[in-house]
């Protein structure tokens, strides 16, 4: 297998796995503790921590462990100055199996807990306060990853955006999912996790938005953190994508 496919293997395994952990916890605690709200949730931040933390170790190496497409354009957009990073058409297929991912990890976890496969959620979050929470937790996201690999600590990643993640569960009013594949995963699944076919498109829209304002800070913070673009998420070997 060429290194460019192993590297969109990786995307769409993590995403899926990602969206597996954050289903099924989601459905366990549902189960476990189905008259706390708040315990629920935290055994779903719980699980999604520590579960995203071991999915950029693994995955890490082997393509950046983006996950999310405002992370992968993020990237895209801050190598164009110095031709570094993820080309245009690497970019699509970053995205592409990070989708794909997502809503077969949807699937997977429904079959674990012995659910019906295909399902369309009816959980309607939309309200200004979610869509500004989604805006202030995907600029923090991409803050914390671009200022790790600008200062050279990219190999901090997997606890520090860990830990972001899963704070954000708990700061922000939606619970922080800052990701428009997770988000389009959410879809697909009538459970705790979540999220109703008509108000992801205001999701999505509110995490690209903090993505600019993510990457509109990291520049201003840290001037030269373009020439750091290939150690997103944590370091690989960017210049055998196209292999």
């Amino acid at each position: 297998m060429t290194a460019h496919l192993r590297r969109l293997l990786a995307e769409f395994l993590g995403t899926a796995v990602l969206v597996t952990i954050v289903v099924g916890s989601g459905i366990a605690a549902q189960q476990l503790s189905p008259n706390d709200a708040g315990l629920q949730l935290l055994e779903n931040s719980t699980a999604t921590v520590l579960g995203l933390a071991i999915l950029i170790l693994v995955f890490g190496p082997v393509s950046g462990a983006h996950f999310n497409p405002v992370v992968s354009a993020t990237h895209w957009l801050l190598g164009r100055r110095h031709g570094t990073g993820l080309t245009g058409p690497d970019l699509g297929g970053y995205i592409a199996a990070q989708i794909v991912g997502a809503v077969l990890g949807a699937i997977l976890a429904h079959g674990m807990f012995d659910q019906p496969a295909l399902q369309i959620s009816t959980h309607h979050r939309i309200t200004s306060g979610h869509l500004l929470a989604e805006v202030v937790a995907t600029a923090g996201l991409i803050a914390v990853i671009f200022a790790l690999a600008r200062s050279g600590r990219a190999t901090l990643s997997a606890a520090a955006v860990g830990a972001y993640i899963g704070s954000a569960y708990w700061f922000t009013s939606s619970t922080s999912f800052a990701n428009p594949a997770v988000t389009v995963g959410r879809v697909f699944t009538d459970t705790f996790a979540g999220i109703a076919p008509s108000s992801a498109p205001g999701f999505i829209a509110a995490q690209i938005l903090g993505a600019l304002l993510g990457l509109a800070l990291i520049p201003t913070l840290y001037p030269a953190s373009t020439t750091a673009a290939d150690n997103t998420v944590v370091p690989h070997d960017t210049a055998a994508i196209t292999d």
